[in-house]
């Protein structure tokens, strides 16, 4: 059995999608699942980009796309009252609800903050009364504001930028990263022993460097 970690950020309506398309997209693969909340913006520094959210013609293009997607999976996907929002809250509240020290939050925790965002009909993911309806639901057993639990996170973002994470969803397995929903099918290639990544196609791949002069 295979190990996949999830780099997720409650704020990817892509990392929603995801989510909820996993179960089905890796159907017949043996795997389990480490759900690793990160702070996206964090990342997105870190490289030195903008988030699609802040690019005008880029917003609008996300929020259509991913308004389709869901059309074609047949999923609820509703737009928060603003957007992009501040996810810090929901990521801590994910890691407060880890299972010990080393471990990361359960399927269900990471659906029911999802939820929270994607599924409400448009609330405000951040409105305080939800933050805290949502808290008493899932009963964290860390106090979500504590600094350990905010080093966890911080820990957690700085790990997937080492890792060579530079969006959200992404997969892990192996060493090797899957970025975003459309991915999936190619995540499941590999869990189902697809001989094309033991052929050396995905290092040559990425070694490739069109238009660049080679020396003999």
């Amino acid at each position: 059995m295979k190990t996949l970690s999830f780099y997720f950020d409650p704020i990817s309506p892509y990392a929603a999608l995801a989510f909820e398309r996993l179960p089905e997209a890796l159907a017949g693969c043996s795997y389990e699942v480490e759900y690793r909340p990160v702070l996206f913006a964090a990342i997105l520094h870190a490289l030195g980009q903008k988030g699609p959210a802040e690019i005008e013609s880029k917003r609008h293009w996300t929020y259509r796309q991913v308004a389709w997607l869901a059309h074609q999976q047949g999923q609820v996907l509703d737009l928060p009252a603003q957007h992009p929002f501040n996810p810090l809250p929901l990521l801590r509240t994910a890691w407060a609800c880890a299972s010990g020290p080393s471990g990361t939050p359960n399927r269900l925790v990471v659906e029911k903050i999802f939820h929270h965002v994607w599924r409400a009909a448009g609330a405000d993911a951040n409105d305080a009364a939800r933050l805290e309806a949502l808290r008493q639901d899932l009963a964290p057993a860390q106090d979500p504001e504590s600094e350990p639990v905010k080093q966890r996170l911080r820990d957690a973002t700085e790990q997937a930028i080492q890792r060579g994470v530079f969006g959200v969803p992404t997969f892990e397995v192996d060493g090797r990263l899957f970025w975003g929903q459309d991915a999936l099918p190619m995540l499941a290639a590999y869990l189902k022993g697809d001989p094309w990544f033991a052929s050396g196609a995905w290092e040559a791949a990425a070694g490739a460097r069109p238009g660049v002069a080679r020396r003999h």
